[in-house]
């Protein structure tokens, strides 16, 4: 049998833990976002952004997405033998404190199928999926050129 002043203990332990999950996605952000408008009708665009982790432990990107395409992906450039090479990866771990930056000829996002036209200055949602189930919204600001 659990008695009244147990159970009240419990239950704001509960409350407690609910509230601390709910506010700890806030500790992963997504900063400078902008995608590089594509030249004429191409069915895919690249995105970039700084994803910094403000949490106590790593956080582990595992996937991204966006209404506003049918397909996102996180790919990797490097150069091999002096030939450009592009891998998709699967995992990004970010370090507790750190932030990672995806930039032209690194990490970046691959952005498949708009569902919407893409024109310059128009602001688009990004989701980044946590390996712990979290969930990380951003924004991502359609350019016409690299921003300084």
């Amino acid at each position: 049998m659990i008695t009244k002043p147990f159970a009240c203990v419990l239950l704001g332990l509960c409350a407690f833990a609910t509230s601390a999950m709910a506010a700890e996605p806030t500790c992963v952000s997504v900063r400078e976002g902008w995608v590089r408008l594509p030249p004429g009708a191409m069915p895919m665009a690249a995105g970039y952004a700084k994803i910094h982790n403000g949490c106590r432990t790593t956080v582990v990107v595992v996937g991204a997405g966006s209404k506003a395409f049918g397909d996102v992906s996180l790919h990797e450039t490097t150069l091999v033998d002096g030939v450009s090479r592009m891998r998709a990866v699967e995992r990004l771990p970010v370090a507790a404190g750190a932030t990672v930056e995806l930039k032209p000829g690194g990490l970046h996002l691959m952005l498949m199928q708009p569902e919407v036209p893409l024109s310059d200055g128009k602001v688009l949602p990004l989701r980044l999926s946590l390996e712990d189930g979290r969930k990380v919204d951003g924004q991502l600001t359609v350019r016409s050129g690299v921003p300084r």
